[in-house]
C-alpha cells in the first residue's frame, strides 16, 4: 500500500514500469481529462476511469482484492473512509476470476481517509474496503487506474 499526496506521485517510480506510467499521469491536467469511459494509457495493462457515487455506512461495504492488477485511487472531490487488510485474514464470499475480482468480509488492519489531493495504491496483497462514510453521506468523485503487474 502507498498512501500519499498527488504532488509526490513521482517519488514512487521504480517499482514496476506499468506503475511508473500511471504515476506520471497523476497530474491535474490528465485527471481532468479522465471520463466515465475507460481511458487507456497502455491497452488493458494501464487504464483509468472516473467514478462518482455516494458513500455508504460501513456495514454496506466489503473488501475487494485483485491478483493481476493493482489499483490507484485518486480522490477528486469529497472524502471517503478506506480500510486495508491482507486477503488471507478475511473471509472470501465472491470471486470473478475473469475480471480479477475477489470479494471479502472482515476487519481491516489499516484505516485512512481519502480526500482531494490524496492517492492510494493498493497491491494484490492489499484487500481494500472503499466507499465508506466519513461523517455522513457524501458524493465523491475519483479516478481509478488499473495497472497490470502480473
Amino acid at each position: 500500500m502507498i498512501y500519499a499526496k498527488n504532488k509526490d506521485a513521482l517519488s514512487y517510480r521504480g517499482i514496476h514500469p506499468n506503475l511508473d506510467l500511471a504515476l506520471e499521469h497523476i497530474t491535474e491536467k490528465y485527471l481532468d481529462s479522465v471520463g466515465y469511459d475507460r481511458v487507456e494509457l497502455k491497452g488493458s495493462d494501464v487504464y483509468a476511469t472516473r467514478f462518482t457515487y455516494e458513500t455508504v455506512p460501513e456495514e454496506e461495504s466489503f473488501f475487494e482484492a485483485h491478483q493481476k492488477y493493482l489499483d490507484i485511487h485518486i480522490m477528486l472531490s469529497g472524502s471517503e473512509r478506506v480500510e486495508i487488510a491482507p486477503p488471507e485474514k478475511l473471509t472470501e464470499f465472491d470471486r470473478v476470476e475473469a475480471n480479477d475480482f475477489y470479494a471479502y468480509r472482515g476487519e481491516g488492519d489499516y484505516r485512512l481517509v481519502l480526500s482531494p489531493g490524496d492517492f492510494l495504491v493498493v497491491f494484490p496483497n492489499d484487500a481494500h474496503r472503499i466507499k465508506m462514510r466519513v461523517n455522513g453521506p457524501e458524493t465523491v468523485t475519483k479516478a481509478v487506474f488499473k495497472v497490470r503487474i502480473h
